[in-house]
C-alpha cells in the first residue's frame, strides 16, 4: 500500500533573515513526517547543503523599488517570469499548503498558489509587516507573526492572525540553555558587537572610539568580540591593540554567533527580527541600533519590543555616538545589576518552541481545505 506523504512548499527571500526561520520550520515539519520543498531565489545555493528540503525551486526574482523607472520596470518583468516558473512548479509539486516568509522571491510562488486555491500561510518575522507579505496578505488563509503586535497588516487581510514567535535555529535553542552569568564587581565585562551586512561599518566607526574614551581601568576589564568588515579588519584590530583590553576577538564572520551571544554580558547590534528573537530566547541585554532609512522602520519597531520591557536600550543611529556608548558602558560597569535585570527581562520574552507552534498552524491550515 502506498502511503501519501503531503508536501509543504516553503517560500522565502534568499537572505538568512528569511531562510533561517524557514529552515527551522522545515525541521519541525519533517519531524511530523511532512515532505518539504523550498522556493527561493538563486542565493539558495549557499544553503543547499544545510536546508532540510527534498526539492529546491529557484525563482527568478528582483525588487521593484527605488526611483529608477527602468530598473523598476525590469524588476517587474523578472517577477513576471518568476510567476511563470512558480506556476509550473506549484502545479507539479501539488503542495498541501504554501508558507511565505517574506521577501520579493516569495511573491511569485505564493501568488501562484493562491490563484490555484492552495492554502497559504504567511509568516511575518518583523513588528511591521514587510511589503511582499502585505501584498500577499489579502489572499492568505492564515497569518502567523513573530511578534505579538504587528503593524502594517492591510485592512483587507481577513485571515486570522496567530502569534507563534520567530522559529529559531537549533544553535540558538542550544545557546538558550546557557544561564546568564552576572557581572561581578571588578569582573570582566564580555561585550559582543555585530552589525550584519548593513551594520558592520557603523560599528567599526563608533565602537573603537567609544572604547578609547573609557577609563584605562575599565578597558582592562573589557573582553571584546566584534564582527568587522574584511576591509576594516586590520585597522580596527590596530585600534584595539593599543587600548589594553582584557581580551579581543575580531573577525568578518562568526559561525557560532548564538554561542557567543550566550557567553556575553552585553550585545551591541542591529535589530533585525532574528537578532531580536534570538536575544530574547538566549536572554541577553543589548544596545540596539536600528537600521536607518527603512521605509517601514521595521527594525525600530523590533527594537522597541525589547526596549519596552527593559531588556534593551534602543538608540537611533544618530544617537549612537562614541560619547553615548562610552557613557552606557561606564554605567554598566558601575551598576552591573542592570545587566542582570535586563537579561531576565529579555528571557521573559523568549519563545523557544516557535517552530513547533508554526508547524502546528501550517498543518492545521492545510487540513482546512
Amino acid at each position: 500500500m502506498t502511503v501519501f506523504t503531503p508536501t509543504i512548499l516553503l517560500c522565502a527571500g534568499g537572505t538568512g533573515g528569511h531562510l533561517f526561520p524557514a529552515e527551522s520550520l522545515a525541521h519541525a515539519l519533517r519531524a511530523r513526517g511532512v515532505r518539504v520543498a523550498l522556493a527561493t531565489d538563486a542565493r539558495v545555493d549557499a544553503f543547499r547543503d544545510t536546508f532540510p528540503a527534498s526539492e529546491f525551486v529557484t525563482i527568478p526574482s528582483a525588487t521593484p523599488s527605488g526611483r529608477n523607472l527602468v530598473k523598476r520596470a525590469s524588476a517587474l518583468v523578472t517577477l513576471g517570469r518568476g510567476f511563470g516558473t512558480a506556476l509550473r512548479a506549484v502545479k507539479r509539486i501539488n503542495p498541501a499548503a504554501i508558507v511565505g516568509f517574506g521577501g520579493y522571491p516569495t511573491v511569485p510562488p505564493v501568488l501562484a498558489g493562491q490563484m490555484l486555491k492552495v492554502p497559504t500561510v504567511l509568516h511575518e518575522q518583523n513588528a511591521v509587516m514587510g511589503r511582499a507579505n502585505a501584498f500577499l496578505a489579502r489572499g492568505a488563509r492564515t497569518i502567523a507573526t513573530g511578534f505579538k503586535d504587528v503593524r502594517g497588516v492591510p485592512d483587507k487581510a481577513g485571515a486570522p492572525r496567530i502569534h507563534t514567535g520567530n522559529p529559531l535555529r537549533p544553535a540558538v535553542i542550544e545557546a538558550a540553555k546557557v544561564p546568564f552569568a552576572p557581572l561581578d564587581q571588578g569582573g570582566t565585562l564580555r561585550l559582543l558587537v555585530f552589525g550584519g551586512s548593513q551594520g558592520a561599518r557603523v560599528m567599526g566607526e563608533v565602537v573603537p572610539k567609544a572604547l578609547a574614551e573609557l577609563p584605562a581601568d575599565l578597558r582592562a576589564r573589557l573582553h571584546l568580540v566584534q564582527q568587522v568588515r574584511p576591509e576594516d579588519l586590520t585597522a580596527v584590530q590596530n585600534d584595539y591593540l593599543a587600548l589594553g583590553l582584557a581580551g579581543l576577538e575580531a573577525a568578518p564572520f562568526f559561525k557560532d554567533l548564538p554561542a557567543r551571544m550566550a557567553a556575553s554580558h552585553l550585545v551591541v547590534s542591529r535589530s533585525g527580527a532574528s537578532t531580536v528573537s534570538e536575544l530574547a530566547a538566549i536572554g541577553r541585554p543589548a544596545i540596539l541600533v536600528p537600521l536607518p532609512g527603512a521605509l517601514d522602520q521595521d527594525q525600530a519597531a523590533n527594537a522597541a519590543t525589547l526596549a519596552g520591557i527593559g531588556a534593551a536600550l534602543a538608540l537611533p543611529q544618530t544617537a549612537f555616538t562614541p560619547d553615548r556608548l562610552t557613557a552606557e558602558l561606564v554605567e554598566y560597569f558601575e551598576n552591573p545589576e542592570k545587566l542582570t535585570r535586563a537579561a531576565e527581562a529579555a528571557k521573559s520574552a523568549g519563545i523557544h518552541d516557535a517552530a513547533e507552534r508554526l508547524a502546528a498552524v501550517v498543518v492545521e491550515t492545510a487540513a482546512r481545505t
